[in-house]
């Protein structure tokens, strides 16, 4: 069998990426003139009205001025650091757009946002003003770019490029393998041939089987072979959570970029901190004081104006670099997202090893980013867990979703090493799982493998209503948005995550009502004291947006759960990845006469859903609509024969 063209297969993903890149752009244009402010706030695309609090320059040197969001409402919101939003006003017929920004962080009702110098006047005396993401056309470009150095790639970069285009298998050392105690033998295992890899390594993780244990292992031998190593992911999220496992177990690690929690722990090892932190910081900023001084009270005529600006420009430079340097130096781990990687600070910087953690839910033209600045690449991830979001229904079918993992799975199976042994759920839970996604060889550790909150408990239960009895139209489950059922089902062909904020969104009020039902049934058999003394936490799941926000409304207004609210949380499957709780109940929301189950379709989706339990999962669903398909089908006999 002749192996692809690199060149060619990396064009057609470029081609893939444009088409992907005119459908967002298209969208993102159609939804700010057509949908209005009001559906943008509905779907978390917006905050308005806001509250302009105090501003300050950052230790980049930009001006970053806080929002508050003074809405009282309960919904959900997709704003992000390095995210790119728009300032309105409210205007009487429609908005008035004033001026592009970048969200450093966001905490709840509060973001921070790095803005243009001289425009935080007309912020603070603007009235009625609002927040909106844009287009985000810097991670496009970034990406765009990657691919193109990919496709002209030379030495080690083109080596690459060509071997993850083949089966020619990746080198490697040989040793023989070293003890890790503290590791099952499948960690074990994958710790060694990360090691032994000269090219590529991937280590394969399901759920709860200790990925990040193992990546944090992998990195911490890794560095007693090189000086410093590149750990990237696609999301902030996940690069902060290995950064935190990393600096628990002693390893100095410098964070770039803005982190998606705020912490102090987290703020600890981001480089804005560290740059403020240096004995030279002080002296900078009143340099960078003193420039933007001068420039305030320049008078027409100064002759020495662009001498002075010069000199202080110079001594800012050199002091810039000098504390970059250090901070650089010091640093064993580099950690950042995807597209982070292309940030100007690691300009210059080259890796003897890349660590990719998710790199199942990473485009791959993401990962290309990262890779031109390393000799080798060690891919973690579960490729049957949550895929890359993909927009543009016709670049998913063509292959866009396919990842570099996924590819390098299939092509170097060499290369891979399963984790097998899961210690977070209850074995009746993790067995429908390992069987259907794993081919049966992922097994409970002893210590979790009946674990449960009742005696005799049932791990799973699946509680349905016939189809005549609910509000079974698509019309209905959709009465929470006003979008037709014809463009909510091409919103999920699509592909698009609804943690994105794209797209109409379903909901199903009755069982929604029966959800909140079922968890009280459940909590009333545990106990109120036990629940409060043991803090037995509870995730309420649909993979439909407008259910998560009802849900949690219906939620809020129920009288039984006040006192355990805190131990309660509601989101989408996107929502809770990489999460885990003791009981997972599970709203399906489709009920229909036709059987269309839209992006349920997308069977990864459940295997994260379920897969978040360690004790208990109620799965509420019309079992008419969901059973014509065959996975859904399995799951109910499945959890008919284990009672």
């Amino acid at each position: 069998m002749n192996d692809p063209s690199p060149i060619l297969a990396l064009t057609q993903q470029r081609a893939l990426l444009q088409l992907e890149y005119n459908t967002e752009k298209e969208a993102f244009r159609r939804q700010a003139e057509e949908a209005g402010i009001e559906r943008a706030i509905h779907r978390g695309n917006a905050w308005w009205p806001l509250r302009v609090g105090r501003s300050y320059y950052n230790s980049l040197n930009q001006l970053a001025v806080e929002l508050f969001r003074t809405a009282d409402d309960d919904i959900d919101h997709n704003f992000e650091p390095g995210r790119p939003v728009t300032f309105f006003t409210e205007g009487s017929t429609k908005p008035k757009f004033l001026f592009s920004a970048t969200v450093s962080y966001v905490d709840g009702d509060r973001m921070v946002v790095a803005i243009p110098d001289g425009r935080l006047m007309e912020l603070q005396q603007s009235e009625g003003l609002g927040v909106m993401l844009s287009f985000d056309e810097t991670s496009y470009r970034t990406m765009f770019d990657a691919l193109e150095r990919a496709i002209r790639g030379k030495g080690r970069l083109g080596y690459l490029r060509d071997l993850f285009y083949s089966h020619r298998k990746p080198e490697t050392f040989v040793f023989p393998p070293m003890q890790f105690p503290y590791l099952n033998e499948a960690q074990q295992q994958a710790v060694n041939e990360v090691l032994r890899a000269k090219d590529v390594a991937i280590v394969h993780g399901p759920p709860g089987t200790g990925k990040i244990t193992t990546l944090v292992e992998a990195i911490r031998e890794t560095l007693m072979r090189e000086p410093q190593v590149l750990v990237c992911a696609q999301s902030n999220m996940a690069v902060d959570w290995i950064s935190e496992k990393l600096v628990d177990r002693g390893i100095h690690v410098l964070r770039i970029g803005n982190p998606s929690r705020v912490n102090d722990k987290m703020l600890s090892f981001t480089y804005e901190r560290r740059f403020e932190s240096h004995p030279d910081y002080p002296q900078l900023w009143a340099i960078r004081k003193a420039i933007r001084e001068v420039r305030a009270n320049r008078r027409r005529g100064d002759q020495k104006y662009h001498q002075r600006i010069e000199s202080l420009r110079s001594r800012a430079t050199e002091l810039e670099v000098r504390i970059n340097a250090e901070l650089f130096g010091e640093a064993r781990v580099i950690a950042c997202t995807l597209v982070g990687s292309a940030h100007r600070l690691l300009d210059g910087h080259k890796f003897g090893t890349l660590f990719i953690d998710e790199a199942a839910q990473a485009l791959e033209a993401a990962c290309w980013i990262p890779l031109r600045r390393a000799q080798r690449v060690v891919l973690a991830g579960d490729h049957c867990q949550l895929p890359p979001t993909v927009k543009s229904i016709a670049a998913l079918k063509a292959g866009l979703g396919r990842t570099l993992m996924e590819r390098l799975v299939d092509q170097h199976p060499e290369a891979v090493t399963l984790l097998t042994v899961q210690y977070r759920m209850h074995e009746d839970i993790m067995r429908f799982s390992s069987n259907y996604f794993y081919d049966g060889r992922v097994t409970a550790a002893p210590e979790v493998r009946f674990r449960s909150i009742l005696d005799l408990d049932r791990a799973m239960e699946w509680i349905t209503e016939d189809a005549e009895n609910s509000e079974n139209s698509e019309n209905s489950e959709n009465s929470e948005n006003s979008e037709n059922s014809e463009n909510s089902e091409n919103s999920e062909n699509s592909g698009n995550s609804e943690s994105s904020g794209g797209g109409p969104s379903l909901s199903n009020p009755d069982e929604a009502r029966r959800t909140l039902d079922a968890l009280q049934r459940y909590f009333e058999r545990i106990g109120k004291q036990r629940l409060l003394d043991e803090r037995i936490d509870v995730g309420i799941i649909s993979p439909y947006r407008a259910q998560v926000q009802l849900l949690r409304r219906l939620l809020m207004k129920r009288e039984y759960f006040k006192p355990f609210r805190r131990m309660i949380s509601v989101n989408t499957v996107d929502g809770f990845q990489g999460q885990e709780r003791d009981v997972i109940v599970i709203s399906l929301v489709r009920s229909n006469d036709t059987g269309q189950i839209g992006f349920l379709r997308d069977l990864r989706r459940m295997n994260v859903a379920i897969t978040r339990a360690r004790m208990k999962v109620i799965i509420l669903v019309d079992r008419a609509t969901l059973t014509r398909h065959p996975f859904y089908r399995q799951l109910w006999e499945y959890i008919k024969t284990h009672p």
